[in-house]
């Protein structure tokens, strides 16, 4: 009979232990489950957070980022008229063609086209004759404006700098940390026959109206 009572009892004690491992066990890997649930949803393959971009609704006004915008959409055309040339202490207007071929020069003012257009960052280099449109441009120095208008807008330049150089000296055509205006003629004024030298004034952008 006791030992019928002791069976019972390490019976019991075994369901017992097995149930409760049964409950621990359960709970275990429920915690797991859940742990590794959460991290698959938070967390991509490689583990990286997901970031989840809101689309804005079709009707949202757009956004307040504005795109910078460019001044000349078209390049213009060899031998093409892209503006004016206006010289306020000489009360002089000159058209400005794009090129500097003879074509060009003998029509006005010649922009210099492996040079950035007006108004655009970097040098802008004008030429012209000195004895049709630049005949009185030796009048012009340091603190002189020069105003371009072009289908971008209008844009003033203040003379910086006057500079003689000979007529080979490439350093009137080279690229400008800012937005320069180089305008370049024969020198001297009075020379006759094909002048040796170059009249060149360098003049920084101060003010702009774009259209």
């Amino acid at each position: 009979m006791k030992q019928l009572k002791k069976k019972r009892l390490l019976l019991l004690s075994c369901t017992i232990a097995i149930i409760l491992f049964g409950v621990w066990f359960s709970t275990s890997n429920m915690y797991k489950f859940a742990k590794g649930y959460f991290l698959y949803k938070t967390h991509s393959p490689s583990g990286q957070v997901n970031e989840t971009v809101k689309k804005p609704p079709s009707d949202e006004p757009p956004s307040n980022k504005t795109t910078k915008k460019e001044l000349y959409p078209v390049r213009p055309k060899t031998g093409e008229e892209i503006g004016e040339l206006y010289i306020p202490k000489l009360k002089t207007k000159l058209p400005i063609f794009h090129g500097t071929n003879e074509d060009e020069l003998e029509k006005g003012v010649g922009h210099f086209a492996g040079s950035v257009l007006p108004g655009e960052n970097d040098n802008s280099v004008l030429s012209g004759h000195r004895d049709t449109v630049f005949r009185k441009l030796g009048q012009v120095g340091e603190g002189d404006l020069l105003i371009v208008r072009t289908s971008a807008g209008e844009f003033t330049y203040k003379v910086n700098k006057v500079r003689i150089v000979d007529e080979d000296d490439r350093t009137v055509i080279v690229p400008k940390p800012r937005a320069t205006l180089t305008v370049s003629t024969c020198y001297p004024f009075d020379y006759i026959g094909s002048a040796p030298e170059r009249y060149i004034l360098v003049a920084y952008l101060t003010s702009k109206t774009v259209s």
